[in-house]
């Protein structure tokens, strides 16, 4: 998100750019996974709009239909054990899958897939190339614009044997690992409720992804999210354990019984912020041309990664009028 807010940002005040992207397309936090009937959304499970600049950025970039609101039924269970209902609030989805909003995104701009970047060289002449695992060049550049998690945009500018490697950034606001489980009922669960946070030990988050919109899928399929610091415990567990456990735990705490007839998982290396404080939306390194964003600095929400990238693009913007 935050790559291609940045792209669609610099295109619309005439700079010319390019987006390079390891994956077979345009997702990150908006990521989905093609089931049986439909999709399944494993990252961010919804957004928020509270900036009136984010909603603009949207209607504008990805046109009508490709998001709406989810009127989801939402439950928080307290330390007492009790449950309570989420806040009234305007929770947003893509449609018919959340990677619906990065592709509409994505469009008009310039954008290489599966393309992995493994380090940047400035040449003598001031300009970035890019250098790809093998050592094919991408280039040339003005500047260079790094929206991967603090881990590998660390990696990436310490690979260049560049000092900006070892800026405080990098190390205070790392991410933990999250695993994500699908599963799918044959029947619908009848549990009166669309998503819930629980204090179960493994189980942070479960959602029922067929009450969302434009989801026409026979049956209920569910995303089970663990808890942070157990996927951190868990990071090398085998998918079929960690199916098991969260499943259990979804048991547990709905006393749903049903016999899941598809599963799957999907292990996040970096999704959940571990540094809550209120550091910068954004780094620019004005001597190398090199800038830094992402959600990871801005709350870790869909819409901290607009903000962040939003932020960025300004200031770079500023400076080149100043210069």
């Amino acid at each position: 998100m935050a790559g291609l807010t940045a792209g669609l940002m610099l295109r619309d005040r005439g700079v010319a750019v390019t987006v390079f992207e390891k994956s077979r397309g345009p997702g990150g936090r908006l990521a989905s996974k093609r089931v049986d009937g439909g999709s399944l959304d494993i990252g961010a499970q919804y957004f928020t709009v509270r900036d009136p600049g984010f909603r603009a950025f949207l209607d504008h970039h990805t046109g009508p239909g490709q998001y709406g609101a989810w009127q989801a039924r939402l439950s928080y269970e307290r330390p007492d054990g009790h449950w309570e209902s989420f806040h009234e609030a305007e929770r947003w989805v893509g449609m018919p899958r959340m990677t619906a909003i990065s592709r509409a995104l994505s469009q008009g701009l310039d954008c290489c897939f599966e393309t992995r970047i493994h380090s940047i060289v400035r040449r003598k002449d001031g300009a970035w190339c890019l250098i790809g695992p093998d050592g094919e060049q991408q280039g040339d550049f003005d500047a260079v614009l790094v929206t991967a998690p603090p881990e590998q945009a660390r990696g990436l500018l310490s690979e260049s044997n560049l000092w900006l490697a070892d800026d405080p950034v990098f190390h205070e606001r790392p991410l933990a690992p999250c695993w994500a489980v699908g599963v799918h009922f044959p029947v619908p669960t009848g549990l009166g409720m669309d998503g819930m946070s629980t204090q179960h030990h493994a189980l942070q988050w479960a959602a029922n992804n067929s009450s969302k919109p434009d989801r026409d899928e026979a049956g209920e399929w569910w995303v089970l999210h663990g808890r942070a610091e157990w996927s951190e415990a868990n990071r090398a567990s085998d998918p079929d354990t960690v199916i098991e456990t969260l499943l259990e735990a979804f048991t547990e705490k709905t006393g749903f019984r049903g016999v899941p007839d598809e599963v799957l998982a999907h292990r996040w290396l970096y999704a959940r912020e571990t540094a809550r404080d209120d550091g910068p939306l954004y780094k620019w390194f004005d001597d190398h041309g090199i800038g830094v964003c992402g959600d990871w600095l801005s709350s870790g929400r869909v819409e901290g990664a607009w903000a962040s990238a939003s932020a960025l693009v300004d200031r770079i913007l500023k400076t080149a009028t100043n210069g």
